[in-house]
């Protein structure tokens, strides 16, 4: 006699069963609507085809198409009717794998000719005629050596090499749909018309068999799909929007920045670029001298032995430029600006006084990059970090901590980026101090993040490796996440390099170390700005905030007058009397993206007047001079805390 089952459900409800039951026969008990929707079972935690038979006690829940989950089962399937509408329009393609990425999906290829857009959009409508045509799709456990035949039949090597290295005690799992089978693990939807027909194609690359150089080189095709047309239009339009929106584009357009082979990695700044640069750097510099912290200036170039003692040699050399000295000393170009910052906070004896003491330094560091992972400014090889770090007591931590995250996410707003998640990042494998230490780390920042009244996810083994972090993440106008400001509790490196204060008991005590960094690379950050404003900065922030133009040449003086007016009043300004037509004025300074215009003829001339024309906009505004640079004058200044 039959057992009964007993199932829990996600709601922790529990439904019993007289007998086993498939995925498909648990949704449609639990309702017509789910049973609908369903198209994949998660079965203790793991997800399974609706076709699994549940044979004993479980929890399980049904998967639909707009969970996560179901997400990435349907771009697995997207994939295998990439493969099956290749095999069925180019017989002699070998296929290998192609897994669900975080957008989409890819699979590659072993074809000896290049696959061209002209091929891409067949297959893809290939796979919307397989979508149509509602294929079965069934898994098969096959023996494995006839697995091996049947493959090498078929002339699929790759997939007959690959089973070969699939651990003996497991199974071998293939899926059929139409005629064409393949070797997977699953799951998979019941049927292809399940896929529904959000998908597109959108590129092939290069890439090698197992990732492996050496080994045979392949061809990627790329797709992204979703679980209906919206989604998927709204992916297509970000993509869109980030191209549009894309640094690299609009850095050189604009005149802010260039990149070359005579540096790559570094950053040729231009006025623009460069003025940027500066009323960034400048605004920070007044936002943390207002709360305390004292700017420094270290070496760039730092004996080895030092980089030894703080165990960075040991753990990043292979990212450190290294260069001998003509009495044989071996130094690195800094990477990074805490060991300068202790060398300075120990150059004399401290007292407990002096704690909390805030060390602030624009610090310019050199990292060797890989040259595959150079990113236009968002990943160089030199760069700025508007870094700190904060020497105190183990009591002072949280105070400190939370005073830091009030300041970043001040700051944050003041950029126009509201949204921000916070990671916690515990202790990664490679890394240096006892169990013991890295308990009361982890238990110290995670006490002030939670006093700070911040929610954070965790993220295990992502620490530095000498302490945990807190990382945050912005989100811009296109919802992407860009991690920037981190907050590092470091409890060895001071001690490891000798720094000490006089604590009130008259004795040595070592100082807790806090990495702090709002921005992060300065770089890097302006290239966010540039990508979230597309260019069009707020007025606090544009390099160029206002053009004075001329209509005729009579109005040249009077316009170098009001071009001197706002200049005096600090906005940065610039003179434009060329004698080309004000129409065609308009639409070069429109394509600079320069905030405001400010245009004078013979008539404002006489009125000590000028018409006020702003960015995106067809509407003139006559002021007097005086009203308009004053108007501007206030628009233009940067934000002040609060």
């Amino acid at each position: 006699m039959m057992s009964a089952i007993a199932i829990t459900l996600p709601d922790g409800s529990k439904r019993n069963y007289s007998a086993p039951l498939t995925g498909a026969e648990l949704a449609a008990s639990i309702g017509p609507g789910l049973a609908k929707a369903a198209i994949a079972l998660k079965l203790d935690g793991r997800p399974r085809d609706l076709a699994t038979l549940i044979d004993h006690d479980a929890a399980a829940a049904i998967i639909t198409r707009d969970q996560p989950d179901g997400l990435e089962i349907l771009r697995h399937d997207a994939a295998h009717v990439m493969a099956e509408a290749v095999k069925e329009l180019y017989p002699e393609t070998q296929v290998t794998f192609g897994p669900a990425t975080e957008n989409g999906f890819y699979y590659d290829f072993a074809r000896d000719t290049p696959f061209t857009p002209e091929d891409l959009e067949k297959i893809e409508a290939r796979m919307h005629d397989i979508v149509k045509r509602d294929e079965k799709i069934t898994r098969e456990e096959w023996e494995r050596d006839k697995a091996v035949a049947f493959f090498d039949s078929i002339g699929e090597r790759y997939k007959a090499e690959w089973i070969n290295e699939i651990p003996a005690d497991e199974a071998i799992s293939l899926y059929r749909q139409g005629d064409f089978v393949d070797l997977c693990v699953g799951p998979h939807l019941p049927s292809t018309g399940q896929l529904g027909q959000a998908f597109k194609l959108m590129s092939v690359a290069g890439a090698y068999w197992r990732g492996d150089a050496k080994n045979a080189q392949l061809q990627r095709i790329h797709g992204t799909a979703w679980a209906n047309q919206k989604e998927l239009d709204q992916y297509l339009f970000r993509l869109a929007e980030a191209e549009r929106r894309d640094h690299r584009r609009l850095g050189p357009q604009l005149g802010l920045f260039h990149l070359g082979e005579e540096a790559v990695g570094s950053i040729f700044w231009h006025p623009k670029g460069w003025t940027l640069f500066r009323v960034i750097e400048a605004y920070m510099r007044g936002r943390l001298e207002r709360v305390g912290y004292q700017e420094v200036k270290a070496p760039q170039l730092l004996d080895r032995s030092l980089w030894e003692a703080t165990g960075h040699w040991d753990n990043f050399r292979e990212n450190m430029f290294i260069a001998e000295s003509r009495d044989d000393r071996v130094l690195a170009v800094k990477p990074m600006n805490c060991p300068g910052h202790v060398l300075i906070f120990r150059n004399r004896l401290r007292s407990y006084r002096e704690l909390p003491l805030r060390l602030a330094e624009f610090g310019s560091c050199t990292r060797n990059e890989p040259s595959g992972a150079l990113h236009g400014i968002m990943r160089v090889r030199a760069f700025t970090q508007d870094d700190a770090h904060i020497f105190c007591t183990e009591d002072q931590i949280t105070s400190e901590s939370i005073e830091f995250c009030r300041l970043l996410l001040s700051i944050y707003r003041d950029f126009g980026f509201e949204d921000v998640g916070i990671k916690f990042s515990t202790r990664p494998e490679q890394r240096i101090g006892g169990d013991e230490t890295w308990d009361r780390a982890e238990k110290s920042l995670s006490d002030a993040v939670k006093a700070a009244g911040l929610d954070f996810a965790l993220a295990p083994g992502e620490g530095a490796f000498y302490g945990p972090k807190l990382e945050f993440h912005l989100r811009d106008a296109l919802g992407r996440e860009w991690q920037c400001g981190t907050l590092q509790l470091d409890f060895m490196m001071p001690e490891r390099l000798g720094a000490s204060y006089i604590g009130e008991d008259g004795g040595r005590h070592v100082p807790v170390m806090l990495h702090r960094a709002v921005l992060g690379s300065m770089e890097r950050f302006i290239g966010i700005l540039i990508e979230h404003y597309a260019g069009r900065f707020p007025l606090w922030l544009a390099p160029v905030q206002a053009v004075v133009t001329t209509i005729t040449e009579e109005a040249n003086a009077y316009a170098a007058e009001v071009a001197k007016a706002c200049s005096d009043a600090g906005l940065r300004v610039i003179l434009d009397t060329g004698n080309e037509t004000i129409n065609y004025k308009v639409r070069e300074h429109s394509l600079a993206l320069v905030p405001v215009m400010l245009v004078v003829g013979r008539r404002e001339a006489e009125n000590r007047a000028v018409s006020l024309r702003r960015l995106g906009g067809n509407a003139q505004q006559a002021l007097a001079l005086a009203e308009a640079v004053d108007r501007l004058k206030v628009e233009t200044a940067a934000p002040v805390a609060s």
